[in-house]
């Protein structure tokens, strides 16, 4: 069997059962992709304590988790840009192969990357298995932390022997990633604390808490580095924002799909604000921290959390929101947040919107917006 072709059923397989579809007839959704759950995962409890640097590196026992950075940069010359890198852990089933192969394995890497101008959108994709041996084509190993998929990697360096330092192993750190349609390498670095969503990492994605993640950030993160666009390296700087997230069952079966809101404000301040979408009938669920470089948060009860669409745009067959009305009276915020480019949909294995955002209102500011489930 060619390799590409083995690589293609693998991809196949894994997308039919994290799905649940009997046929490939459509592209599946990210919210449909991380919804569904088994009883024989790992569960995510409340008041436990996350590790450090431990929780940098990957939880297999956890049916999926993300290494995920936004950055929202500007060129030499004053242009706005955005890129993202994503990587994913996905388990195919709960228990560890028995087989003593190396190649025996029961979970797969997938690693999204875009870049993302006012009038452009690039994306890629890497997939990979997990096995265990030397030069594995994808995996997350460390202490400094590596992530990587193939020639996509983030890279961390030894920043001193300050274990004690939440930071320590994740940043200061390089990533590349070399693609055909688009490139970046980028130097990452930030003395912030971690940030540990939700109730001290434990994040409710119901109002019965029976849906949860483990989840913690890294908002403020400096960066310099250069992007390829067109052929031509472009000099880069900016911020980045780091997610980590890992659960067994990210939706109930009641919610389509997530609203996901990351933004930097002028005063300092950052804002982490999610809505998963029930069922028509039913209210969304929603979340919300505001962030400072010092370690000061402070969380925004449900009800201080007034979304609303003020545009849509079709892309394809569905319609995505880009624009939107963010209330927040007990921040005493008012904002309008806005696409940098409209068509940041990512139309890939699993098919979502990402993409650089630009803030306006009682404060100016940027980030990035992901929307699933449309």
């Amino acid at each position: 069997m060619k390799p590409w072709f083995a690589q293609y059923l693998l991809i196949l397989l894994a997308l039919l059962l994290l799905t649940g579809c009997e046929q490939p007839s459509q592209t599946p959704a990210m919210g449909q992709l991380m919804g569904r759950g088994a009883s024989d995962y790992a569960q995510v409890l409340p008041n436990q304590a996350l590790h450090f640097p431990a929780d940098h590196l990957a939880h297999r026992q956890f049916r999926q988790e993300w290494w995920y950075l936004t950055a929202n940069l500007t060129t030499d010359s004053g242009e706005p840009l955005g890129l993202q890198w994503t990587q994913f852990r996905i388990a195919l089933n709960s228990q560890a192969p028995t087989n003593s192969s190396p190649w025996a394995s029961n979970q797969l890497w997938m690693t999204h990357a875009a870049l993302t101008f006012s009038d452009s959108h690039q994306t890629a994709e890497r997939w990979s298995r997990d096995i265990h041996a030397n030069n594995a084509p994808a995996g997350v190993s460390g202490m400094p932390l590596s992530v990587w998929n193939d020639n996509w990697r983030w890279q961390a360096s030894n920043n001193g022997a300050d274990t004690a330092n939440p930071n320590y192993g994740l940043l200061p750190a390089r990533l590349q990633v070399t693609d055909a349609e688009l490139a970046y390498e980028l130097q990452l670095s930030s003395q912030a604390p971690l940030v540990l969503q939700g109730d001290n990492g434990y994040s409710r994605k119901s109002a019965d808490g029976k849906v949860a993640s483990y989840y913690y950030s890294q908002p403020f993160i400096h960066v310099s580095g250069k992007v390829r666009r067109d052929g031509q390296w472009l000099n880069v700087s900016g911020d980045a924002w780091l997610d980590r997230e890992w659960s067994s069952e990210f939706l109930t079966r009641q919610q389509q799909g997530w609203d996901w809101f990351a933004i930097r404000l002028a005063d300092g301040s950052a804002l982490m604000l999610f809505q998963l979408r029930a069922t028509e009938g039913q209210a969304p669920f929603y979340s919300g921290k505001r962030i400072w470089p010092d370690g000061h948060e402070q969380r925004i009860a449900a009800e201080q959390i007034q979304l609303k669409v003020s545009k849509w745009h079709k892309l394809a067959d569905k319609r995505y929101p880009v624009a939107w009305q963010i209330d927040l009276p007990s921040e005493q915020l008012e904002l309008q947040v806005e696409a940098l480019n409209n068509d940041a949909r990512m139309p890939l294995s699993v098919s979502y919107w990402e993409g650089p955002i630009r803030v306006t209102g009682s404060q100016q500011g940027s980030g990035y917006l992901e929307l699933t489930g449309y």
